[in-house]
């Protein structure tokens, strides 16, 4: 986007530190950081938005060429369906197998 070179970034910070003072620089640069990383993120919104936007006009457009289409589509008759289905065989289910316990019978000893 812009181009800035290190001896750029350099200047820029000795002057900020000549007008702001050191007292204040870290505070400066942290508040500039939020700022711009506050600004990417709207910038990355709007991109987002953006592009939403223009895939749904894509879509539209794809839309009303199928839908110009179709009448043409209609008279093509499709081929003809074999009335022929073939049928797999189904397994039958298996019986539940009873466990054990449930199978012996409990005799209470008096």
């Amino acid at each position: 986007m812009f181009d800035v070179g290190f001896s750029e970034i350099v200047l820029i910070a000795v002057v900020a530190l000549v007008v702001v003072g050191p007292e204040r620089l870290p505070k400066l640069a942290r508040t500039l950081g939020a700022l711009v990383g506050r600004m990417r993120g709207y910038v990355a919104t709007v991109k987002g938005e953006v592009e939403r936007e223009m895939q749904l006009e894509d879509l539209k457009k794809l839309q009303q060429q199928i839908q110009s289409q179709q009448p043409q589509l209609q008279q093509i008759q499709p081929p003809p369906k074999s009335t022929e289905v073939k049928k797999t065989a189904r397994r039958k289910p298996v019986a539940k197998r009873q466990s054990m316990r449930s199978s012996k019978k409990v005799t209470a000893h008096e």
